[in-house]
């Protein structure tokens, strides 16, 4: 409304400091007190029209003088107590620029400007002889890059003698870097950083503030362009130089515009779209975002542009000044002011008080708790108007704390659901009540929570329920130790009603005492058999140590006297009675905590004497003596032992405590050893504890060794058959407690034996180092045999034995080497080839059972099982030879598996063994490998008689199985032809095949006239499979010749050998079939590779340099007429001359092969090898083209006179070319097809007659060292 009443115009710029002052499009700055009040308006529009829009304006520190910039240059200076006109200054800065920033300095007589040329100059006011005057000094110069933010450092009145303050530091942001340059004493520049790669269009933005670091309070200041702020922190060193460091950057997801300080810890970050972000720079955590769009912010967009005077500025400049709103927000203390186009609006912080009310009024409780604890621990961000030290502040906090928990009690009541579910009630306050417990114990208010808060609760029993519940976990975790006795009532009676009795228990046992009714509690738990809670409030309340266990003996000892088992219930009471009993000894309290320490001698003292008293309080009449310490050997002597032992550790070693001990021991013996209700298992824990005890160092206890030989006899009584893993484990325990001391040793180990307590013997051998003897004790064990050979093997093995001990060892396991193979055959063989190889025949020889040998053999040689086959047993042919007869008689069928994957036996006596057993596969398989072929053959022929002539003779019971028989025996003997056949002559064939061929149609013949049964079919199957495996190796006119000749077929009709003559055209035409398609496969292949090669081969090669690689001198420009050029695939190129000089051609066939001179020369064995070398030169040499050039070439139109483009091949590209041919040869193409193409029976034309022969031997084919002037594709250069 000012504006408009003077007619100000748009506003452009505002600064605040006493006053609000606003710039506007008109020329006025319109000046306004704290109350909006308009105070004055300086300038005039007809001013305005002469010197444009405000664009920058200034205050200085006390608040006297005002400066305003404008759009086309002027800078005037104004008295803001009478508003009246100081200066006019028109010549500070080059004409033709608007004012994008003036601001004050702490020297009210220095002035620092910025214009749209980038340029930044001091202006010094000065009054001489009653005039003012103004002086200006150029700072930075736009021409060395554009400055678009000043910084000056400001400094408030109470740091004025800060040393600081003598530098005038001045931070300018360009559009590369950041400056920070000291006025005083003399112009310096302390800092430059450069902002590295960033946004163009982002805006440099700069803000100085001063901090606390240390216990000093030091200006830092933060730059940013685009998402990143720098903070940079400046001191005086001691030197009296500035000295900048680098802080913590504070990395956004968001361009700014503006970057402003609240306070030292808080900045307010304003971003491209309009929302201003509060974010805590320690934590960097945004606190809080609010959209400013509504603002309608002013930027300063024209004065960048400098559209007043021209539009003169850089695109750089301009580009920034789309979003530069720098003089449109303004701070002074901790307000921040962001001038729209209509209005001016002010942000501020809420104090802590504000910001909780406006909590408050939203009704957000927690959230106002949870704030109001974040003040009271000092981790709340961006705190206003919390004063004091920390426990005044906190105080102020609780108080405040105090009054928002019982608001939230009378809202939880208020807004409880009148009507509905119960649930809904329940969970109405299960959101609230716990929040009210928790604060409450946070500020130790449990005044407040068991008083006001509860008595408010209590209105509902639902809200009293919800409470009494909260109170749980606070309890258990020992939050809250002590309760109210109303509500500790209220709380038992509360869980009692809703059956939670455990959890009554468990909080019992957590709370203090004095705040329990004891009578309420003692009756409730004997009631609810709440034994841990009524064993603690015994113990707490009544200092009661002795009473729980006689309560808890009561429970289980009359079953355990009875002899009965215990139910489930009574087995958890022992095992809390031991527990009970053993923190008792150990002084600790159960079930949590520890016994007062004057209390722990009275303790222990009071459990001893109640362990040992001789009968109990309430005497039966049966009851036998100690009757107590019976009851926890019958229930769990092992545990029972481990408390004593325990307990005995933690011993003091005074006199009563050394009595208690032995007193204890000597009730323990008479207990167990003079009654025979204790099992070998509970005497064993006995004297196994007493060993334990007796092998200490520091022992005082006395025990007859007497009773120790009792022990022994009753455990290794060979009459008693039962228990005996148990006794023998008891007595092995004893042994390794130490107990070994107190026996004889030799009568131990002879009781022992006789017990066959071999775990024991073994004990006492190795102690004894009688390590033979342990051998016994495996063998003999039938738990333990398989544990034998890792025995052996560690003994022999691990280092550390001697060598008597080893040497015993291993004439003892050859002793007993049949029992090993026994054991376990396998195991045994990995042992023996590992250390008895040299024995190997004495063992075997002792190994009379032929299935045992067969055992061991099997695991030594037979590598399908997994054995190795040892190098000294591939030296012995008689082992194998022996193994191939106990194969033959075990396990025929693996025969033939184990020949072919074995090779360490002879082959004679291998076929005589094989022989003697009747095994004709495999005596045919050792004759193929001994080299008789027609011996092989006459051995399977003769078995495939044998199945034939079986096949005709159960012709009527034709069986698949018999069929399947004689298809297998055929299939081997078809292809022990077809393996030997390929070294045969046609003679040698014919003498194998022609006899199976009979054999198979002879007896084809014995049932012509039964055609049509199965047996006939299947022999027609048999025969038509012999003829299609002999075609590949017998012509095929002697196959027709000879079944023609056969008297079966050469009397009869055609028809009876059709099926025969077909079958053999059929494999005729797919033969070839398949030689056509090899043939076309082949030539496709071969036209593929030359193609690609010739492809390769014909692209142009492209130098690296534009100049000869030997004089240096650019090929293009060379004044020496018309010369040749050569270029190599490596990249480099030559003229042909410097080549010449420099000896790199190779004369071969009356033609030039030229070397590429540095690749050549990086070869250490140089040029002049031999050429037969060259197949090992590598990459010495390259392709090479030759192409006629000369300066003046690409004008000259007669280059048809020149010498034409050559290609040649070098050395490399031939020894490329042998390989490629070598590799398609395999030898030879040619070959290939010849052999396909042969006659296949002697007088068959080949199938090749598609072309003349004159074609077939002019063609390359035919050629096999045509030329071809081609090279390999050029390789690459490393």
């Amino acid at each position: 409304s000012a504006a408009d009443r003077v007619d100000a115009g748009l506003p452009t710029a505002v600064v605040v400091s006493n006053v609000i002052a606003v710039g506007t499009s008109h020329g006025l700055a319109l000046i306004f007190d704290p109350n909006q009040a308009l105070r004055l308006c300086l300038g005039s529009t007809s001013v305005g029209a002469q010197y444009g829009a405000v664009s920058a304006l200034s205050i200085n520190s006390d608040c006297t003088r005002l400066l305003c910039g404008f759009a086309k240059g002027q800078i005037t200076m104004w008295d803001l107590a009478n508003g009246k006109l100081l200066r006019t200054i028109m010549d500070a800065h080059p004409p033709g620029t608007a004012i994008l920033h003036i601001k004050f300095t702490d020297d009210p007589t220095v002035a620092i400007c910025n214009d749209s040329g980038g340029s930044v100059f001091e202006l010094t006011f000065k009054r001489v002889m009653g005039t003012r005057t103004c002086e200006s000094r150029c700072l930075f110069s736009g021409a060395k890059g554009e400055v678009c933010c000043i910084q000056p450092l400001l400094v408030k009145a109470e740091l004025r003698d800060h040393p600081i303050t003598q530098y005038g530091l001045l931070a300018m942001a360009s559009l590369t870097k950041v400056l920070v340059i000291g006025l005083k004493p003399s112009l310096k520049v302390w800092l430059t950083f450069p902002y590295g790669k960033t946004n163009p269009a982002s805006v440099p933005l700069l803000s100085w503030h001063f901090i606390a670091v240390q216990n000093a309070v030091t200006p830092m200041l933060a730059f940013c362009r685009g998402g990143t702020i720098h903070f940079l922190l400046v001191k005086k060193d001691e030197s009296g130089a500035v000295h900048v460091s680098k802080q913590k950057q504070l990395h956004l997801s968001y361009e700014l515009i503006n970057l402003t300080w609240i306070n030292s810890r808080t900045l307010a970050l304003l971003d491209s779209a309009e929302k201003l972000h509060v974010v805590d720079r320690h934590s960097q955590e945004e606190l809080e975002m609010v959209d400013m769009a509504e603002v309608q912010l002013v930027y300063n967009s024209s004065h960048f542009k400098s559209l007043a005077t021209g539009g003169n500025v850089s695109q750089a400049l301009a580009l920034v000044g789309e979003k530069a709103c720098y003089q449109s927000v303004g701070s002074y203390g901790a307000q921040i002011i962001y001038l729209g186009t209509k209005s001016v609006h002010i942000i501020t912080l809420r104090t802590w008080r504000e910001r909780m009310d406006c909590l408050l009024k939203q009704e957000r409780f927690t959230e106002v708790l949870a704030l109001a604890w974040s003040f009271h621990e000092g981790k709340a961000k961006a705190v206003v108007g919390l004063f004091g030290d920390q426990s005044k502040r906190q105080g102020v906090i609780a108080d405040r704390m105090v009054e928002i928990l019982i608001q939230f009690a009378d809202r939880a009541l208020r807004k409880c659901p009148d009507q509905g579910k119960i649930q809904v009630m329940e969970q109405h306050f299960q959101d609230m009540v716990p929040v009210m417990v928790d604060y409450c114990l946070l500020l130790d208010r449990t005044d407040l929570l068991f008083g006001q808060i509860y008595s408010k609760l209590s209105e509902i029993s639902v809200a009293k329920g919800v409470f009494i519940e909260c109170l749980e976990p606070y309890v258990l975790t020992d939050k809250l130790t002590s309760i109210t006795p109303q509500v500790m009532k209220d709380m038992l009676i509360h869980f009692q009603d809703k059956g939670m009795m455990e959890t009554i228990e468990a909080c019992i046992v957590h709370m203090d005492v004095t705040s329990l009714d004891i009578q309420q509690v003692v009756g409730m738990c004997w009631e609810h058999h709440l034994h841990d809670a009524m064993i603690y409030v015994y113990n707490r309340g009544m200092n009661d140590y002795i009473m729980p266990m006689e309560k808890l003996f009561q429970i289980i000892g009359p079953s355990l006297r009875a002899g009965k088992s215990l139910s489930d219930e009574q087995v958890i009471m022992g095992n809390k009675l031991l527990v009970y009993i053993s923190c008792c000894l150990a002084g600790r309290a159960y079930p949590l905590g520890n016994i007062p320490e004057d209390l722990v001698p009275l303790v222990k003292n009071q459990v001893f004497e109640f362990l040992i008293r001789l009968h109990s309080t309430e005497v039966a009449p049966d009851e036998e003596i100690y009757p107590h310490i019976r009851t926890l050997l019958h229930f769990d002597t092992r545990e029972f032992l481990n408390v004593l032992a325990l307990t005995f550790e933690n011993f003091q070693s005074d006199k009563q405590a050394v009595e208690h001990q032995q007193r204890i021991v000597d009730i323990l013996l008479k207990v167990m050893v003079e009654n025979s209700d204790f099992t070998p298992s509970q005497v064993g824990c006995l004297f196994t504890f007493l060993a334990r005890q007796l092998a200490k160092p520091d022992n005082t206890l006395f025990v007859n060794r007497k009773l120790f030989d009792q022990v022994l006899e009753f455990l290794c009584s060979p009459d008693d058959e039962s228990r005996h893993a148990e006794r023998q484990q008891v007595l092995l325990e004893l042994l390794q407690a130490g107990g070994v001391v107190q026996f004889d040793e030799n009568r131990l180990v002879t009781m022992a034996e006789k017990a066959a307590f071999y775990q024991v013997c073994e004990f006492m051998y190795e102690k004894q180092q009688l390590y033979d003897k342990i051998i016994f004790c495996y063998l003999n064990d039938p738990v333990r045999k398989e544990e034998i050979f890792n025995y052996v093997h560690n003994m022999l093995s691990i280092p550390g034995y001697s060598a008597e001990d080893k040497a015993s060892v291993w004439s003892k396991t050859i002793e007993h080497s049949k029992d090993l193979v026994a054991i376990n055959p396998s195991k045994a063989a990995e042992l023996v080839a590992t250390h008895f190889t040299t024995e190997l025949g004495s063992i075997l020889e002792k190994l009379e059972d032929q299935h045992l040998l067969f055992l061991l053999l099997q695991n030594l040689l037979n590598p399908t099982d997994g054995g190795q086959v040892n190098r000294e047993l591939q030296r012995n042919p008689q082992i194998h030879e022996k193994y191939i007869d106990l194969l033959c008689q075990f396990q025929p069928d693996r025969i033939p598996d184990f020949l072919r994957l074995s090779e360490h036996y002879r082959l004679e006596e291998a076929t005589q063994i094989t022989k003697r057993h009747q095994l004709h596969e495999a005596t045919a398989y050792l004759l193929e490998k001994k080299g008789d072929v027609h011996g092989a053959f006459q051995v399977l022929l003769e078995i495939l008689k044998r199945k034939l002539s079986l096949l005709t003779e159960n012709e009527g019971e034709h069986s698949e199985e018999l069929v399947q028989a004689t298809e297998s025996t055929l299939e081997e003997t078809i292809g022990l032809c077809q393996r030997n056949s390929h070294s045969l002559n046609q003679q040698q064939r014919e003498a194998l095949w022609f006899p199976l061929l009979e054999a198979v149609m002879s007896t084809q013949k014995l049932l012509k006239d039964g055609s049509s049964s199965p047996a006939f079919e299947s022999l027609k199957h048999l025969t038509k499979q012999v003829l299609n495996s002999m075609t590949g190796f017998i012509a095929l006119p002697s196959i027709l010749q000879r079944i023609l000749q056969d008297p079966m077929y050469g009397k009869g009709k055609l028809g009876e050998i059709q099926g025969l003559i077909l079958g053999m055209l059929d494999t005729f035409n797919y033969e070839q079939t398949l030689l056509e398609t090899t043939t076309n496969l082949l030539n496709h292949d071969l036209h593929w590779s030359l193609s690609n090669l010739r492809a390769a081969v014909s692209r142009g090669l492209n130098p690296k340099q534009e100049h000869c690689g030997i004089c240096l001198q650019q090929y293009k420009r060379r004044q020496e007429g018309t010369e040749e050029v050569i270029v190599f695939s490596c990249g480099h190129i030559y003229h042909s001359q410097c080549l010449h000089n420099k000896n790199c051609g190779v004369q071969t066939d009356g033609q030039t092969r030229w070397l590429c001179y540095k690749c050549n020369s990086s070869n250490k064995g140089g040029r002049h090898r031999d050429m037969g070398s060259e197949v090992n030169r590598g990459r010495s040499t390259s392709l090479a083209q030759i192409k006629v050039t000369s300066a003046y070439y690409s004008t000259s139109r007669d280059s048809d006179n020149k010498k034409p483009t050559e290609m040649t091949l070098d050395l490399q590209q031939l020894q490329a070319f042998d390989e490629l041919r070598r590799l398609y040869r395999g030898p030879s193409r040619l070959a290939i097809l010849t052999e396909l193409s042969r006659n296949r029976g002697g007088n068959k034309q080949g199938l090749l007659h598609a072309t003349s022969t004159h074609s077939i031997t002019n063609s390359i084919f035919q050629n096999e060292n045509f030329q071809l002037r081609l090279s390999p594709p050029p390789l690459a250069e490393e």
